[in-house]
């Protein structure tokens, strides 16, 4: 989709894609997650039509070392590369900080999603307690 901009948002602003995306039928407080409010983090969202539907967020943990965290596109939107976007988005960003590797605990049914942007899986399956099965995920970018 050619007519989506991304550009930083607030952890706050997350809340309306990941809560309907990653935490459906619970609380909305259970949007929150730990180290979003770091002053290393950094929160992007996809707008459409001055709408909000996708976000991601980069957590910058270590040197090197960056994680791709919370990752969500609205269900009548997937499929049209908004998340394709983001992640480019959030690999630029990383770029331009020098490079590194980016890690993420993906969900089970997004792997494909990530193995077609380059990313390839570097555990072995392992479950997060109401949310289901992961695996860990790893790209360098810029090295």
């Amino acid at each position: 989709m050619s007519d989506v901009m991304v550009s930083e948002i607030s952890a706050r602003e997350t809340w309306s894609v990941r809560h309907p995306v990653l935490r459906a039928g619970r609380p909305l407080e259970d949007c929150a997650f730990p180290h979003d409010e770091d002053r290393s983090t950094i929160h992007f969202g996809a707008f459409h039509k001055a709408r909000l539907v996708g976000v991601v967020s980069l957590l910058h943990p270590s040197e090197g070392q960056f994680q791709l965290r919370g990752m969500a596109v609205l269900a009548d939107l997937q499929k049209l590369s908004i998340g394709s976007q983001l992640v480019k988005h959030l690999e630029s960003r990383v770029l331009s900080i020098g490079g590194g590797r980016i890690w993420m605990n993906a969900r089970a049914i997004a792997v494909p999603f990530y193995l077609k942007l380059g990313y390839h899986i570097s555990s072995e399956e392992f479950h997060i307690p109401r949310i289901g099965p992961h695996y860990v995920m790893e790209k360098t970018v810029g090295q």
